[in-house]
């Protein structure tokens, strides 16, 4: 694997890290401003929203500027929201900056997903993806308990300018290790925004949004269920949410490496697989042992299908991925926001801290159907042509056949 894809996994790892860190701070941010809790949630559904409308809007503004160029300026934006929040006087501000952070985060990711899969062999090009991504699970392992652990311990404003110095070492990553690649010849906005109307980019992005949100479904309310049903100490949700980030960082690799071989059947094993053991998590949440490996479990399962869904849309967005791949970094968000809309609607029903997992299983299970019916329409697009030149060739041997006939009567 090329060196560039570090520059990229490096770039990852701090933006993962900022998006997710922010969870364990809220007391320490919402305590300092003034504010309430849920007040202070809105950095978290700020951010979130940033990346879904993020994401087109810089991928837009980037056409006409060459791909290495513009992730260096996403880097750029990346590093000025974070100081921005370190430094922040009021809420108020430091929610633009939360903002101006996310602005980066689904088109560096997007961009970033095409550049990986340009730099190797197109055996490689999941494999490359996966690469990258690795630095966002890694922050979940790594980036985010260091982060809380310094936030807590020297408070939460040295965590946000240690996130910005991880910015700039990825925006040197970048400019000293990935390639100079000129900008493609003839791509204009027109033929970025025809890649919608490809009905297989268009299942993928549907596919991304439901079966990240089978895992978000669970992992968003994994404090309460772990503490209040499975009897955990709340100080053990820390390590548990590291053991899904092992989930994680595992998953993304294993989904990559297959995917390259067999990117289908790893979406159908994978999404499958996933709605089996969200809905078995109702029942092994009331055990620790057996609680702690479903989270794992989760973890693997839900991002082996990030590196297959990635793939998916640049290939069948393949004369201008950029913007269908960026968008398809915002559909993960969605998801993560429409799964925890409902799994609050399922507890707030009076069904309990684990029927979100049934929310997640079924969200698992639809994103599986979208799978079957995307490579069932795949067979028949590619029957169609050979049906359609089978009869110009039965024509012609009939010909043939009637010509033979005439000169030997």
């Amino acid at each position: 694997m090329p060196l560039a894809l570090l520059a990229l996994a490096i770039g990852a790892f701090g933006i993962g890290t900022t998006e997710f860190v922010i969870m364990g701070l809220l007391p320490e941010v919402a305590s300092d401003y003034g504010v309430s809790i849920p007040t202070a949630g809105f950095l978290v559904t700020g951010y979130a929203l940033g990346v879904m409308f993020g994401a087109p809007l810089m991928t837009v503004l980037g056409t006409r500027i060459p791909r290495k160029r513009m992730l260096m300026l996403l880097m750029g934006l990346f590093i000025v929201g974070n100081l921005l929040s370190a430094v922040a006087p009021a809420f108020s501000v430091m929610l633009i900056g939360r903002v101006v952070a996310s602005l980066a985060h689904g088109a560096f990711f997007g961009i970033g997903s095409v550049v990986a899969a340009d730099l190797v062999a197109p055996h490689k090009k999941a494999g490359a993806i996966a690469m990258m991504f690795t630095g966002l699970t890694v922050a979940n392992v790594v980036g985010v308990p260091l982060g809380t652990l310094i936030g807590q311990s020297a408070g939460w404003r040295v965590t946000f300018a240690v996130v910005a110095a991880l910015g700039v070492v990825g925006l040197a990553g970048v400019a000293k290790l990935v390639p100079d690649v000129p900008k493609p010849e003839g791509v204009r906005l027109r033929h970025e925004l025809a890649a919608f109307t490809n009905v297989q980019v268009l299942l993928a992005m549907a596919m991304t949004v439901l079966g990240f949100g089978g895992v978000f479904a669970a992992i968003t309310y994994i404090a309460p269920m772990m503490t209040h049903v499975a009897g955990f100490a709340d100080g053990s949700v820390t390590w548990l949410l590291v053991l899904f980030g092992l989930g994680m960082v595992g998953g993304n690799l294993v989904g990559g490496k297959f995917a390259d071989r067999a990117l289908m059947p790893m979406l159908y094993i994978s999404l499958g697989a996933l709605a089996v053991v969200l809905a078995l998590f109702t029942l092994t949440a009331h055990d620790k042992i057996a609680s702690a490996v479903t989270v794992f479990l989760i973890g693997a399962l839900g991002f082996a299908t990030v590196p297959p869904l990635q793939k998916r849309v640049l290939d069948h967005a393949h004369g201008a991925p950029t913007l269908a791949s960026a968008v398809n970094i915002g559909a993960f968000n969605l998801g993560n926001a429409l799964s925890a809309w409902l799994g609050g609607v399922v507890i707030a029903a009076g069904l309990g801290y684990t029927a979100p997992n049934w929310v997640g299983a079924v969200l698992a299970a639809a994103a599986l159907l979208l799978a079957v019916l995307s490579s069932a329409l795949e067979r028949r697009q590619s029957a169609a042509p050979a049906a359609d030149e089978a009869v110009p060739a039965a024509a012609e041997r009939g010909a043939a056949e009637r010509g033979a006939a005439a000169v030997h009567h």
